[in-house]
């Protein structure tokens, strides 16, 4: 772990590629539910995607906004080599 290495940038730049990645699915779950051809009350499989890919989906969008705040408090230099339990509570 780069923050454990006292690696300021790189723990900064994982971060950010993580948080990046975390919104880019988000938009890119929209989309798929937004061009799907059934609803959640059209059938078991509806109902089956609409709950198993959205549970992720809450997932997804939980342990971004979690890694966001880690993001802003390591650029506050809220962390070190030796004080970052809220960031490992958060990976």
């Amino acid at each position: 772990m780069t923050l454990i290495e006292n690696n300021f940038t790189q723990t900064l730049q994982g971060l950010r590629l993580t948080v990046l990645l975390g919104i880019y699915f988000t938009i890119l779950q929209a989309y798929e539910y937004y061009e799907a051809p059934f609803t959640i009350s059209d059938s078991v499989y509806g109902s089956s995607f609409f709950i198993c890919t959205g549970f992720h989906g809450l997932h997804v969008i939980i342990g971004s906004t979690f890694l966001l705040v880690c993001l802003i408090r390591h650029y506050l230099n809220h962390f070190s080599s030796i004080h970052h339990f809220g960031f490992e509570a958060a990976a």
